[in-house]
């Protein structure tokens, strides 16, 4: 049980981490975030998924993942 507490506490801790930050955890099975962005003075977010390469997407703030568009 102190173990499974320790683990838990620890991993509070670094969601807040992330959040302090800036960053979105969208879904943390498929290591999903976004990060809060401006372009040409309009908020985005721009996305990445565990497995790539880089930030290499962007969607707007009411679309989500399904409209991720590949940076310029």
């Amino acid at each position: 049980g102190q173990q499974v507490g320790v683990a838990f506490l620890e991993v509070r801790r670094l969601l807040e981490t992330l959040e302090e930050a800036g960053i979105v955890l969208r879904d943390i099975d498929r290591g999903l975030v976004d990060f809060p962005a401006l372009v040409d003075g309009r908020e985005i977010y721009l996305c990445w998924e565990l497995g790539e390469d880089e930030v290499a997407y962007w969607h707007e703030l009411e679309s989500g993942y399904g409209g991720r568009q590949p940076l310029d």
